[in-house]
């Protein structure tokens, strides 16, 4: 029998501390753990508790943005010329909706919404969440409004809503002033990152694209509010837990008269062209009217392209602002022509020449032909001026040169921009001898210099800078900045934009009875002249030629109650040859001379100053055509009041000065 295997005793001792060992192993693991778990509770719940609350708000909480509302333009009597209208639009919230294509079939029929409409409204219908609204139809009118209100029992989870949107009361009379607001392009978007200001532009559907809306848009716009709303998973809100009310843009008075602008408007009926005014004491613009001019309401709810392409290919190019835009300035020059060679002493107030109907260079074949077939026979400084001599000035500008020229006319205002708060204004030009090498590379010629004298060959300027130019010479040498801001409800925003041209502003009531900033602004160094008389020689021959019967503008202001200056203007738009004559009727539109006028009442004190151009005229010059305008201008001015002369030798005799004719 084999013998039993001896069962091992059991060592208790040794498996005890082995558990002892195992045990604290594992509670060393357990603690560990906890504290790694404790760590990232208190790392969660208090090291980064702000980091993880702002996460968690962003899922929960959102912030939408509130568009400001944007601020009013007013004329300078108070009449409101850019307002905002309330629109009303019919929405649908689709998931209120059991049969979506029913219920629209049927609300169309109601309002007689287009089958066009209603197709875009299911296409966006693909892009929208349920519980979004969807616009259906825009723009809906009253007679829309009141028929929905009424059966709007019928259609659960449609509802009409109410945006404001840009709206300019006088159309076209005011858009070449004005601009208009439009919607927001990617270009746009550029260029507000790039300025940082695209976060305040977050609600804002429309922006300003041209004049006034554009030039101060920061300050018209206002800046951006919020809603804090809470959410749920789904992005539907649920309740609004803080509003942060928008700051609606500020309000902007303007200089223009608007009754003004309604005489200029009706005095260019039929015509191409643009008339300015202004007032010479403060550079302030009372009238500033370009025709033909266009709706620009137009373009706030987006113009067709059946439209814009009407306006873009019209012969007549009405989104052109002719105010702004370059002319030849024929005549309208000579009396600054007379200051400078007053000024050079080439000439004096007695100087006379021989005008037998052209003058003609030494050596040279071509002549230069004036207005008057038979010429003005002895003429001098005054007489030049009244009758508008073309051979006196043709001499002066030779004798002068083109150097002498381009420089006193550059202090003028000619060739540069005047200032006026417009981004679209251009320089026109003021030919001399670097511009032509520069522009065509190529020399000055003396006989180009004989055309500068009267305001033709290069010579080009806008009726905004005849107005400044005339602004100049009857203050004497002092220049005027012209300007459409008159006063703002707050001027901090645009002394920041406006630095080195506004120099103040002061508080008062305006007509309407507001507190308004009045905007003052700082003036240019004035033009100093050798002899001072010499300004009064050449307004005195202004003078003549309106007050003076016989002389070129005596016709268009006779019976005036108020004592008038000014000079008339013929620009000669297509070349002639030498024995060639022109003949409006014969000649193609386009090629018909241009009626150029300037003009400033009252003359001892003046309060307004005039410039106006009309384009290819069909018969007769500046005398006949554009004085007439500025007459309508002056009347609607001055009303009834009666501002006559003090001086009653205001109009010196010549003892040749008979049978004179009507000239530019």
């Amino acid at each position: 029998m084999a013998p039993r295997r001896r069962i091992a005793i059991r060592n208790h001792s040794a498996e005890a501390n082995l558990f002892a060992r195992r045990t604290f192993i594992a509670f060393i693991g357990v603690l560990m753990v906890l504290l790694l778990l404790f760590s990232n509770i208190f790392d969660l719940e208090i090291s980064s508790y702000e980091k993880y609350q702002t996460r968690s708000n962003s899922n929960r909480i959102k912030l939408l943005p509130v568009a400001p509302n944007r601020g009013l333009i007013y004329d300078r009597n108070g009449v409101l010329l850019a307002e905002n209208k309330a629109i009303y639009s019919l929405e649908i919230i689709p998931e209120q909706v059991e049969d979506i294509k029913a219920s629209v079939a049927e609300v169309s029929a109601l309002l007689e919404i287009s089958q066009e409409k209603q197709q875009k409204f299911f296409k966006a219908l693909k892009r929208k969440r349920r519980f979004k609204p969807v616009e259906l139809h825009s723009r809906l009118s009253d007679q829309q409004v009141a028929l929905f209100s009424v059966n709007q029992h019928k259609f659960p989870g449609f509802f009409i809503d109410a945006r404001l949107k840009r709206y300019y009361p006088f159309a076209d009379l005011t858009t070449h002033n004005l601009g208009y607001v439009a919607r927001i392009n990617r270009e746009d978007v550029k260029k507000l990152d790039a300025q940082g200001k695209s976060e305040n532009y977050a609600a804002t559907h429309g922006i300003g694209k041209l004049g006034i809306e554009k030039y101060y848009e920061d300050i018209l716009h206002g800046t951006i509010g919020h809603q804090e709303v809470e959410i749920n998973n789904q992005g539907r809100i649920i309740r609004t837990l803080n509003f942060t009310p928008p700051v609606p843009g500020k309000d902007l008075t303007l200089t223009l008269d608007i009754e003004l602008q309604m005489i200029a408007k009706r005095a260019l009926s039929g015509k191409r062209g643009a008339v300015v005014a202004m007032d010479p004491r403060d550079g302030g613009i009372l009238a500033m009217y370009s025709n033909p001019s266009y709706d620009g309401n137009l373009f706030v709810h987006g113009i067709s392209s059946k439209n814009y392409s009407k306006l873009l290919n019209s012969k007549n190019l009405p989104l052109i602002n002719r105010s702004i835009q370059g002319y030849p300035p024929a005549s309208t020059v000579k009396p600054f022509m007379a200051l400078l060679g007053l000024e050079e002493e080439i000439i004096t107030p007695q100087t006379r020449i021989w005008d037998p109907g052209w003058y003609q260079m030494k050596g040279i074949d071509n002549k230069y032909r004036d207005w008057k077939k038979w010429g003005h026979g002895w003429v001098n400084l005054t007489k030049a001026i009244e009758e508008s001599c073309n051979v006196y000035f043709y001499n002066l500008a030779y004798k002068l040169g083109i150097n002498r020229i381009s420089t006193m006319m550059e202090k003028f205002g000619f060739g540069d921009y005047t200032g006026v708060d417009l981004h679209e204004e251009t320089r026109g030009v003021v030919p001399s001898v670097g511009w032509k090498r520069a522009r065509y590379n190529q020399p000055w010629y003396t006989g180009e210099t004989i055309s500068v004298g009267i305001g033709q060959s290069y010579w080009t300027v806008s009726p905004l800078q005849l107005t400044q130019a005339t602004s100049i010479l009857v203050n004497k040498g002092e220049i005027k900045i012209p300007h459409l801001l008159m006063a703002m409800s707050d001027s901090q925003q645009l002394a920041s934009q406006d630095q080195g041209k506004i120099i103040k502003s002061a508080e008062n009531p305006d007509k309407l009875g507001r507190q308004v900033e009045t905007i003052f602004y700082e003036n240019k160094p004035p033009i100093k002249l050798k002899n001072h008389d010499n300004w009064q020689l050449v307004l005195d021959a202004m003078h003549n030629t309106v007050q003076r019967p016989g002389a070129t503008g005596y016709n268009a202001f006779k019976g005036s109650t108020y004592d008038a200056a000014g000079k008339t203007g013929s620009a000669q738009v297509a070349r002639l040859g030498q024995d060639e004559k022109y003949d409006a009727e014969t000649t193609q539109e386009h090629k018909r001379d241009n009626a150029m006028f300037i003009a400033f009442a009252p003359y001892e004190n003046p309060e307004i100053v005039v410039a106006v151009a009309i384009e290819n005229v069909a018969k007769g010059g500046g005398a006949t055509n554009a004085a007439p305008v500025a007459r309508q201008i002056m009347d609607q001015y001055f009303g009834n009041r009666v501002i006559l002369s003090k001086d009653k030798n205001m109009h010196p005799q010549h003892d040749d000065l008979y049978g004179v004719q009507e000239s530019d």
